[in-house]
């Protein structure tokens, strides 16, 4: 009994061993980690995230589709962090680390700053990992087409002027959430 026992244990770890595996290096080289940082003036922000491709598909309204919560890359929900408050559209940001989401619309998207972070993007049901009664600001901006078509999911960070810009392209789309200081 003992030595069975030992046997079972021992396929339950390897089992798990192999799943952790796919779950969390597997996927990942289908949507490689990236962060996104800006660090300039004592202001300090970043934006890790993983970025998936376009392989020939379309993108949203089909694969992200169009006024359904999407965790804005792949695998974990993207990380939104900054160490100032920031005003996002004019609406106060705390300093802080936040999950960052997106509801994809044909003209305007939802920008969504949640104060839970850290979570795998989906859950079991593929349905977006977030709690809405932990969100903490929302604003929509125009979606914008582009000419030239992204084949990786990018994001970046600018400084224009005195303020600074959060930019999410994909396929043909570009969105800019304008940020400044408080």
């Amino acid at each position: 009994m003992k030595r069975f026992l030992i046997v079972t244990g021992t396929l339950f770890l390897i089992i798990l061993g192999v799943l952790a595996y796919i779950r969390f290096y597997y996927t990942k080289t289908f949507s490689p980690e990236a962060t996104a940082e800006y660090s300039q003036n004592g202001i300090h922000l970043s934006v890790f995230y993983n970025r998936p491709s376009k392989k020939g598909r379309v993108i949203f309204g089909e694969l992200v589709p169009y006024e359904t919560v999407w965790r804005t890359g792949a695998n974990e929900a993207t990380v939104f962090r900054t160490d100032t408050d920031l005003s996002i559209k004019g609406q106060p940001l705390k300093a802080g680390t936040y999950s960052l989401w997106t509801i994809p619309g044909e003209q305007t998207w939802k920008v969504i700053f949640n104060s839970e972070s850290g979570q795998w993007g989906v859950n079991f049901n593929g349905e977006a990992n977030k709690d809405p009664k932990n969100d903490v600001l929302t604003v929509e901006v125009p979606a914008l087409t582009h000419d030239k078509e992204f084949e990786q999911f990018t994001i970046s960070v600018e400084q224009v002027g005195e303020d600074l810009e959060l930019i999410l392209m994909w396929d043909k789309t570009v969105v800019v959430v304008p940020i400044s200081l408080q």
